[in-house]
């Protein structure tokens, strides 16, 4: 894929659009924060966060989709990364999400995900998606709950990762009905 083909999202908020390595110093200060990569594999360098972003276009090349940069609207600030996410030996076609402090607590990560749960059902064809979550994350647990999405049980995610993750899931039909919620304002609930 040419950069010029590559696809763009927008929500009542957001602009969702694959990242460019002009998002470089907005990634690091998110990476290099402990509290904010508790849950996301720790912090990481300037450097390290830009092998990360390298890793995150390789998808879109390899994979035709990848972890969009999240844009907001009203300030033009990055504001995190959302997703389909698939590397090498993942349980699944994963659906991610990670917001900035200081977009948190605004609906943001259920927003981007809807979009990107959308966008992967509709052109990606996919028929189901996770979300893979480290024991303890409550407010990634809370936003798959808000997207409808259940638990699915542990995963250990073999190295490099080196984790076990709580996988939350719904297939496409089931995200049918739970989109159908979230745009009528009622939070989904796991299905």
């Amino acid at each position: 894929m040419s950069p010029d083909t590559l696809p763009t999202l927008e929500t009542d908020r957001l602009f969702l659009r694959p990242p460019e390595e002009r998002d470089l110093d907005d990634w690091a200060a998110f990476l290099a924060d402990p509290e904010t990569t508790r849950f996301i594999g720790g912090v990481k360098c300037r450097a390290g966060t830009w092998r990360a972003m390298a890793s995150f276009v390789g998808c879109w090349a390899l994979r035709g989709f990848g972890l969009f940069t999240v844009i907001d609207k009203e300030s033009g600030r990055w504001a995190g990364y959302v997703g389909p996410w698939y590397p090498e030996g993942w349980p699944g076609h994963e659906i991610a999400w990670s917001i900035a402090p200081a977009f948190q607590r605004r609906g943001y990560a259920v927003e981007a995900a809807a979009a990107c749960m959308d966008w992967a059902f509709d052109a990606l064809g996919w028929s189901a998606v996770v979300h893979c979550i480290e024991p303890g994350n409550v407010a990634s647990i809370a936003v798959a709950h808000k997207l409808g999405s259940g638990p699915l049980g542990r995963r250990a995610i073999l190295p490099p990762f080196g984790v076990t993750v709580e996988l939350y899931g719904q297939s496409r039909q089931e995200w049918g009905s739970h989109r159908r919620a979230l745009r009528s304002g009622r939070a989904a609930g796991p299905g």
